[in-house]
């Protein structure tokens, strides 16, 4: 996993596949915990399966996001990943983006106030 700033206010994590996924999204909200203050993309590129303890996590991770005000967007997901998401009906709770480009400017379009 990296960890990188792509603006003041935004981080990038560039995910592992599973059994890594778990211990890095744990390792993100910690950072976030520290940090406060951001936003965070997390790039599914080379993850082709979720296990329902990463979906836990993510779904902690975005809570304490939302929280503070701040976005949690997934991008480059597998439609295999995609599929997990849709059957566990949490393709409606999570912000998708086609790529990285796509979810920095999605998080520079519209505030966190404004998410579902």
């Amino acid at each position: 996993m990296g960890i990188q700033d792509l603006a003041d206010n935004v981080i990038l994590v560039d995910a592992s596949p599973e059994p890594s996924l778990n211990e890095e999204l744990k390792n993100v909200t910690e950072v976030v915990r520290e940090r406060g203050d951001c936003d965070v993309i997390i790039d599914f590129s080379h993850v082709d399966i979720v296990t329902s303890s990463s979906l836990s996590k993510l779904l902690k991770l975005r809570k304490l996001l939302l929280d503070c005000n701040h976005r949690l967007l997934l991008c480059s997901v597998a439609t295999a990943t995609k599929a997990i998401f849709s059957v566990t009906a949490l393709d409606d709770i999570f912000e998708m983006e086609p790529d990285q480009f796509a979810a920095l400017a999605a998080i520079g379009n519209q505030p966190a106030n404004q998410q579902l």
